[in-house]
């Protein structure tokens, strides 16, 4: 197996659509204008389906009262957690 050749040619420039402060060019500027209007009807449709489903959820489950599921009153006596292992066998 032959080692890789590493390559020992002129530095080439790197072509971008940013400047050197990384802020966007004109270039990206230009490109990115047909889609401006678009990307935010999307991002709206999208916030708002959003809020939707959230909205919806809290005011379904804020209607349910929970009177079926049994609370207990407080904490169980001492011994209740202990279970009767001969009385379980026999």
């Amino acid at each position: 197996m032959l080692p890789t050749r590493s390559f020992r040619g002129p530095i080439i420039p790197r072509s971008s659509y940013y400047e050197a402060d990384y802020r966007q060019g004109k270039a990206l500027l230009r490109a990115r204008r047909p889609y401006i209007v678009k990307n935010l009807i999307t991002g709206a449709c999208i916030l708002a389906f959003t809020a939707s489903v959230y909205i919806y959820t809290l005011r379904a489950v804020s209607q349910d009262d929970f009177e079926d599921v049994p609370v207990p009153s407080g904490p169980p006596p001492a011994g209740a957690a202990e279970v009767n292992v001969e009385a379980v066998t026999k």
